[in-house]
């Protein structure tokens, strides 16, 4: 029964957890889902993610998911270290799935108190998953690793921002 009451307030409540401390400040409303990523633009999201990691010289992992959390795209540059694949697809997922950057539970960890509760919740709080945003609504999301994690999130940022800047066009 605890297992069902676990995912129903993730599922259900996923602002509850993010709440300011003080009564006074409203939760902003999340951010609503739209149509999962395709193939074509994961595509575009992973090559611009990837120019951006091997102009740096970066050795990373690239993980692209849908709304739900599922694989749609994946690269591991050369040398990369092997546990980078599975926190980048980590990092991906928890961005999907919260709706949020991952290095926003990063913060909250820093502040210490209740907001440690972060660590019990299923995923990686740890910076270099974001969500990819289409026409103002959440199509999926990229997480990277293999490097600093505020270098991680440079490379998830140029992932993201090329769907943003060709939606534009």
């Amino acid at each position: 029964m605890r297992g069902f009451s676990t995912l129903f307030f993730l599922l259900i409540c996923p602002a509850l957890v993010f709440s300011q401390s003080s009564a006074t400040t409203p939760t902003p409303p999340a951010m609503q889902y739209g149509p999962s990523i395709n193939l074509m633009e994961a595509r575009r999201a992973l090559d611009a993610a990837e120019k951006e990691a091997t102009r740096e010289g970066w050795p990373v992992a690239i993980a692209i998911v849908d709304t739900a959390g599922f694989m749609v795209a994946f690269v591991k540059l050369d040398n990369t270290q092997l546990g980078s694949v599975e926190v980048s697809i980590q990092k991906a997922r928890t961005s999907a799935l919260y709706r949020r950057a991952t290095k926003e539970f990063e913060d909250r960890l820093t502040l210490g108190g209740a907001n440690l509760k972060v660590l019990s919740l299923p995923g990686l709080p740890i910076e270099g998953g974001v969500p990819i945003v289409v026409d103002g609504k959440i199509v999926g999301a990229i997480g990277v690793s293999g490097v600093q994690s505020t270098q991680d999130a440079q490379v998830a940022m140029a992932g993201a921002n090329a769907l943003v800047s060709n939606t534009k066009k």
